[in-house]
């Protein structure tokens, strides 16, 4: 496994730097330089299964050309993060893997109680992970069309968890709120109005590549995205940027 630096900036950047360093052989000879990798394990539900969310994340690092970004997922529709510690095998997969980062996400979390059991179960996934040597993430999502107006709530709740948690957090639920800001009529949700749209996979693969790799999202301009006009391409790298504090 390739250790990197985890600071929220330049996780690739860094890796390819120390691989440059350690491709210096004797006697003026350098070994042929590896690609930097970059594992990660996705723990979470429907809303990073659909549209295979890891997939797209993996295409933009491929198309972004700064390195190899591999990934596993464990989301089995409708879990929690506790559902996960007790009965989808994802513990024993962080304990097993040589994981760089693990991503979690449970559902919207809104509610006091549902923050409350947010922030309590990232903080033992991210005892857990940090005990492993892998860096704990959260992934910010975003409640049904339904219940769009809750979105702030679930922006804080995610914020709170991570804070306590000392995760790295991921927001793209907030992205998706800036986006909307941009444009309401953007179609984020899929047509059953929770899961997200193959354009709201790619707001959220966005701000993950950006927030995992410390790249800035306007630099990732021209790398195409599926049935995505430039326009709201662009659109797209603004809000995820406004998330990140870019």
């Amino acid at each position: 496994m390739i250790v990197v630096g985890w600071t929220r900036v330049g996780a690739l950047t860094a890796a390819v730097a120390a691989l440059l360093v350690a491709g210096c052989g004797g006697g003026g000879e350098t070994e042929a330089v590896r690609e930097p990798v970059l594992r990660v394990l996705f723990v979470g539900n429907s809303l990073t299964d659909t549209n295979d969310l890891p997939a797209t994340v993996s295409d933009i690092a491929e198309r972004a050309g700064a390195g190899r970004l591999e990934t596993e997922v464990v989301a089995p529709g409708g879990v929690s993060l506790e559902d996960h510690w007790t009965a989808t095998g994802a513990r024993e997969r962080l304990e097993g893997g040589e994981w760089d980062v693990v991503v979690l996400q449970q559902g919207p979390s809104s509610l006091p109680q549902s923050r409350a059991h947010l922030v309590r179960w990232a903080g033992r996934w991210a005892d857990l992970a940090r005990e492993h040597g892998v860096r704990p993430a959260l992934l910010t999502v975003w409640p049904e069309a339904e219940r769009a107006t809750s979105l702030p709530d679930v922006i804080a709740s995610y914020a709170a968890a991570a804070r306590a948690s000392g995760a790295l957090l991921l927001p793209a639920g907030e992205a998706w709120q800036a986006a909307w800001a941009r444009d309401p009529e953007l179609s984020l949700h899929g047509a059953d109005g929770l899961h997200p749209s193959e354009l709201g996979t790619g707001l959220a693969a966005l701000v993950v590549y950006a927030g995992l790799t410390g790249t800035e999202p306007e630099a990732l301009a021209g790398i195409d995205l599926p049935g995505v006009d430039e326009e709201t391409a662009a659109l797209l790298r603004d809000a995820a940027a406004q998330a990140l504090g870019s």
